[in-house]
């Protein structure tokens, strides 16, 4: 049985402000106040795990513990086919340049990548996300959302973030990045967890 959330806050173990503004946005109709770990002054606590729910669980705890509120928080990534998965986990290290992200750096290398195996085209891909809900007591629900696409060069569009440029989803012709941000949502990888989450923790 799915653990209900009864709360009128929620926090977003995230620092990132494009996660925060869409899951903030998709949880709009429920009523729920959110608030983000920058809000909190919560630090980023190191993600240790190969998998996107093990890192997904180490935020979200951590911000329960830190705050004694309920905690959501989201692992997610870019998976490669031709690239045996990767960056996967390490979507967002392939952005770091010791000075900040850069993600046109890393859609760079994911191009590169596939050029130097020869990949054959369409480059399919897969965005994950896996969210936790984490309470003070050390309970957590997990909620998993896949996007399936291809990835596209040279990149397109100038909304979105990551590597929303390259990724075409499954039955579209236009990239993340050149979607309306509202209407990415309904089909993108968190707004599917989202909605695995809304229904079983609200309905």
């Amino acid at each position: 049985m799915i653990r209900k959330f009864d709360g009128k806050t929620l926090l977003v173990a995230t620092h990132n402000k494009g996660k925060l503004e869409e899951v903030a946005h998709l949880l709009e109709p429920y009523g729920v106040k959110v608030v983000g770990a920058g809000e909190m002054n919560l630090p980023e606590p190191e993600e240790t795990e190969d998998t996107f729910v093990g890192n997904a669980r180490i935020k979200a705890h951590a911000a329960a513990k830190a705050t004694g509120l309920p905690a959501l928080s989201d692992d997610s990534g870019l998976s490669i086919d031709a690239l045996d998965g990767a960056p996967g986990v390490y979507t967002a290290d392939w952005a770091e340049t010791g000075n900040g992200r850069d993600f046109m750096i890393a859609m760079t290398r994911a191009h590169d990548e596939l050029m130097a195996k020869n990949a054959p085209e369409p480059w399919t891909a897969q965005f994950r996300s896996t969210l936790v809900l984490a309470w003070p007591d050390g309970h957590d629900e997990v909620f998993e959302g896949v996007a399936p696409g291809t990835l596209t060069w040279p990149i397109r569009g100038k909304d979105g973030f990551g590597y929303d440029p390259m990724f075409i989803p499954e039955g579209h012709t236009v990239t993340f990045a050149e979607m309306d941000r509202w209407e990415k949502n309904k089909i993108s990888h968190r707004g599917l967890a989202v909605a695995k989450f809304v229904a079983g923790c609200f309905g």
